[in-house]
């Protein structure tokens, strides 16, 4: 019989280490390294032309599975900052024009929000994590992480738009969590937490 496998629908290496360290202990009986990323394999990248969070994590794990005939899940997720009107939302990824830039895309983010007083700096981290199997079955699980914008980088954890938010009931930034601090209590933690019972279930593990 063939050890399970499971794709993670990205080829960020930072995100690739961050949902193995969330996923692995809660999939009794899989190898952490039979979580692998899309970069393993030669599968196509997805044009994500979905409108909603959901929608484009949807996109990518069907591409996925599709490609590789694995269990495939991916997640969409980005900050929607209350000023803005949710903004930069699905699009943070490339924000500042170019998919991937995190300087670029945090340095925009804050010459926007300048001028805008401390009490309306409100902010949301929000991911949809998305599961797809070979044979169809599809489960979408979102989580959100709450707290406020800040006027300049705090720290060099994480990745993205991490050392200009602080989370709900932090002192400090995400760029300053160590990393399983931020996966406690992270948009993508609590997503891909409430996912991990339907992925348990695609691969056939035991529950925990």
């Amino acid at each position: 019989m063939t050890a399970p496998r499971l794709v993670l629908a990205t080829g960020n290496e930072h995100k690739v280490r961050e949902l193995r360290a969330i996923l692995a202990p809660l999939l009794p009986g899989l190898d952490p390294e039979a979580i692998v990323g899309a970069s393993a394999f030669d599968a196509p990248d997805p044009v994500e032309d979905e409108v909603t969070f959901s929608g484009n994590a949807l996109l990518k794990a069907r591409t996925l599975a599709r490609a590789t005939g694995l269990v495939a899940v991916a997640d969409d997720s980005g900050i929607c900052v209350d000023a803005m009107g949710g903004a930069p939302g699905i699009f943070s990824a490339r924000w500042a024009g170019r998919h991937g830039d995190d300087a670029a895309n945090l340095d925009l983010l804050l010459a926007q929000m300048s001028d805008v007083p401390d009490r309306h700096r409100g902010a949301a981290f929000v991911c949809a994590a998305a599961l797809v199997a070979p044979e169809g079955a599809e489960r979408v699980r979102e989580g959100r992480m709450r707290g406020v914008l800040l006027r300049a980088r705090e720290g060099r954890e994480g990745f993205g738009y991490d050392p200009i938010f602080r989370a709900e009931g932090q002192k400090v930034s995400n760029g300053l969590l160590a990393p399983a601090e931020k996966d406690a209590i992270s948009h993508r933690g609590k997503a891909f937490r409430a996912l991990a019972p339907f992925v348990r279930e695609a691969l056939g593990l035991k529950a925990c």
